[in-house]
């Protein structure tokens, strides 16, 4: 499998409860450097990736591969999506779910250019 990077959104207004107060953000990224560690993945905080409408963001990329933007990570069952593609490889491996394709986002600098 490629080397993951995975890039979790906080301290902007992903992460915080003032925005989602239903959210346990730090057993979110528990959860997903847990699975990192099993895919050999790593996992870096963002500070902001812009993109405050779409909170709370998970980006995962292949080295070598374009990064794939997920938004509204909200729920235990979007991280168990997450952790489910990761399992099966990941970018450039194993094909979105439906579910996860309902998450995918356009990144803020694409979205400028349009």
């Amino acid at each position: 499998m490629s080397k993951l990077r995975i890039t979790v959104c906080r301290d902007c207004c992903c992460g915080t409860v003032k925005k989602h107060p239903t959210v346990d953000h730090g057993y979110q990224l528990a959860r997903l450097r847990a699975v990192a560690a099993e895919v050999g993945a790593t996992v870096r905080v963002a500070e902001c990736l812009d993109t405050c409408e779409t909170s709370n963001v998970v980006v995962v990329q292949a080295k070598g591969g374009k990064p794939v933007w997920l938004g509204f990570v909200l729920s235990d069952a979007a991280v168990d999506d997450i952790e489910a593609w990761l399992k099966a490889g990941g970018p450039g491996v194993a094909p979105l779910s439906d579910t996860l394709e309902l998450h995918r986002i356009t990144p803020p600098g694409q979205r400028k250019a349009q």
